[in-house]
């Protein structure tokens, strides 16, 4: 189902400081952009799940030929896009990460609920074990950043993974600070299906110093 502008906007204020994501300003976003953004999340799980006819594939192509076309005439540098720097919308308006909501959350602590599609298949109905690094590292970025605290990046992050995680279920995500020390944040992560953990992990995010990228 698609998720309207309006739906989106208000989401994980506490994780929306521009410093929380960093080094750019928030931008305008058009309207309906985040639609546009979840009709592209929308078209990846029915790519990934059809076995089209040739005749469709063709007509897909083209249509989607004609979209990037269209699209390329509005390109801008990494400062001033849009995908990917829109704070307070699951995701950040970009489609490269599962579509996470933040439900709790403070500058130590953050929770939420994210599900899988089937673009993130593995197999027999598991999500890709290398997606679930790629959640971790999006929530416990956004989480290392937030408060007063000076932007930082990933140093490592260690997952274990501790049973199947499955696609097309509401599951459970947390992260919280385990300490922090000078630069060093460290922070820890799990990935619940109901009770059961799917995964869980560390994480060391360190304090960019002055000039660093």
């Amino acid at each position: 189902m698609a998720t309207t502008d309006d739906q989106y906007r208000g989401t994980a204020e506490g994780l929306t400081e521009q410093r929380a994501y960093g080094w750019f300003p928030h931008p305008e976003v058009p309207e309906g952009f985040l639609g546009m953004i979840d009709e592209l999340r929308v078209l990846q799980d029915r790519v990934t799940a059809a076995a089209p006819p040739a005749d469709l594939v063709a007509e897909v192509t083209k249509a989607v030929a004609d979209l990037s076309a269209r699209l390329a005439e509005h390109a801008v540098d990494e400062r001033r896009q849009i995908t990917g720097h829109v704070p307070d919308a699951p995701g950040r308006g970009q489609t490269l990460t599962p579509l996470l909501v933040v439900d709790d959350h403070d500058d130590q602590r953050a929770t939420g609920r994210v599900t899988f599609g089937r673009y993130y298949l593995g197999g027999n109905g598991a999500v890709h074990g290398g997606a679930i690094p790629l959640l971790f590292d999006d929530l416990m970025g956004r989480l290392a950043n937030t408060g007063d605290r000076r932007p930082s990046r990933t140093a490592f992050l260690h997952v274990d993974y501790r049973s199947i995680t499955p696609i097309e279920e509401e599951l459970r995500v947390t992260a919280w600070f385990e300490s922090e020390q000078g630069r060093k944040r460290l922070l820890h992560g799990t990935l619940h299906h109901g009770d059961r953990l799917c995964a869980e992990a560390q994480s060391l995010f360190v304090e960019l110093l002055p000039g660093q990228p």
